[in-house]
């Protein structure tokens, strides 16, 4: 067994920095955290062994800053970084960084990062692997002269409308926007480049097709340096709002998964994501994303070559640890021979956002003074109940970052004593005087399209708009 890590620096933040932070408590490394001026009072500053200020509250400027983090690095003397999820988590120049600087970096070597940071390089992997994209483009489309916008409205006719415009270099649902018809494309090409270029530094954009009824499905992968590659189920993320998750499910209620030939089609959506990973020689945890028409049709979206916020419940459903795992896989260790792994039961997660559902998700920063879990259980872990928050009563959510406040994740022997164990850790949670979601995570339970699993990644925002 290959020895792991003496210290960890963790280059992030909030209940990330404090789940990385657990295991390696668990394990017996030491930790190292970092924070911005916003953040010299937050839990995770606290619960490292040592912290380091990187900079103003603007993540510009303190958590996207290569060099005050190499710097921090070797200050501390840790041997590895654990980057978590967003920020420089998938940059292929931060692995780099940190491999020059004699560390080890806990997730895919850059050169992976390049081929899956990219959306193009990506769909072009999965193309050579013998796996469907989206029907769409398969290259950045021009839109700088009248010629390339005729050009590019030709090319949406033999696609099909609706289209779905997305920013190469995007993420978390920025530089998108659904497009019904040939009125609004011009405008959405050029808004959504704009916010490309300001985003990502990446102004090129691409064209989907926008699936009928569409579900978002992903799969975890897990792939060690010693050729093994296995995926652990997948995850049902079709609540979402503005393209952003705010409930997550294992296994997927979808009727295509059901009865024989649901499980023809998911051993053949397991099989698709690992001929992706393997094919350029992953490292570690990620996340192949699909999406799925009404037919239960399934096409390659991207890769999130790291671990993602609803990691808990796969955790919930395989029993596993995945960040110890991406820690000894990072070290050199094998992965045990997981090929007969079954999940077992059903877990759910819900993000509880500092946001108001009543007016369109938007952000409502501000402070929490009164912040009690159900039972009092909060920032614990059980087999049944989670509660990882980046928050304590006393924080503020500012505007610098995701308004998140907290995953709260349950697990069940079946769907429906999940759905009514969340509900009840949903009502046994006070966040005050915060506006946030709460209520309306308990409408998105308590509705009958959730209920029946009969819902697409339209469902939630459609649900908003209607009266409570």
């Amino acid at each position: 067994m290959a020895a792991l890590f003496s210290k960890v620096l963790i280059a992030n933040r909030g209940e990330i920095a404090r789940r990385v932070i657990r295991t390696c408590k668990k394990l017996g490394i030491a930790t190292v955290a970092v924070y911005s001026e916003a953040d010299v009072h937050a839990p995770h500053v606290k619960e490292a062994d040592e912290a380091f200020l990187i900079g103003p509250p603007s993540p510009k400027d303190s958590y996207l800053v290569i060099d005050n983090l190499i710097d921090v690095l070797k200050k501390s003397g840790a041997t590895a970084v654990h980057p978590g999820y967003g920020f420089l988590s998938e940059k292929s120049g931060f692995a780099r960084a940190v491999a020059e600087a004699g560390a080890t970096f806990v997730g895919p070597t850059p050169d992976v990062l390049d081929a899956f940071g990219d959306k193009m390089k990506a769909r072009h992997v999965a193309l050579a692997a013998g796996v469907s994209p989206v029907p769409g483009t398969d290259s950045p489309v021009a839109i700088d002269t009248p010629e390339a916008i005729e050009a590019v409205k030709a090319t949406v006719a033999t696609i099909g409308y609706p289209v779905v415009i997305k920013a190469v270099g995007g993420g978390g649902g920025i530089g998108m926007q659904v497009v019904a018809d040939e009125s609004g494309l011009e405008r959405a090409l050029r808004s959504c480049s704009d916010r490309g270029k300001a985003a990502f530094a990446d102004a090129r954009i691409y064209i989907e097709r926008y699936a009928s009824e569409p579900r978002h499905i992903e799969v975890q992968v897990f792939c060690d340096k010693h050729g093994q590659a296995f995926a652990l189920g997948e995850r049902e993320c079709s609540v979402q709002r503005r393209h952003q998750k705010i409930i997550e499910e294992s296994p997927s209620p979808a009727h295509f998964f059901v009865g024989e030939a649901g499980a023809v089609r998911r051993r053949a959506l397991f099989d698709s994501a690992l001929r992706i990973v393997t094919s350029v020689g992953y490292i570690g945890a990620g996340t192949c994303e699909f999406i799925a028409d009404a037919e239960g049709n399934l096409y390659f979206l991207e890769v999130n070559a790291r671990l993602q916020v609803e990691h808990p419940v796969t955790e919930m459903v395989t029993g596993l640890d995945l960040v110890e795992w991406q820690l000894r896989v990072a070290a050199g260790e094998r992965l045990p021979d997981w090929s007969k792994l079954s999940p077992k039961g059903h877990a759910i997660e819900a993000r509880v956002y500092a946001e108001d559902p009543s007016k369109g998700f938007i952000p409502k920063p501000g402070a929490i003074d009164t912040l009690e879990w159900a039972n009092g259980f909060g920032d614990a872990q059980s087999d049944h109940l989670r509660v990882e928050s980046g928050v304590v009563a006393g924080s503020k959510v500012t505007p610098f970052y995701d308004p998140m406040v907290a995953k709260v994740a349950v697990w069940a022997a079946d769907r429906a004593a999940a759905i009514q164990a969340l509900d009840r850790a949903l009502a046994g949670t006070r966040i005050e005087p915060c506006v946030t979601n709460l209520s309306f995570l308990r409408r998105v339970l308590g509705s009958n399209e959730f209920g029946m699993g009969r819902y697409d990644t339209k469902f939630a925002e459609a649900l908003a708009k209607k009266p409570s």
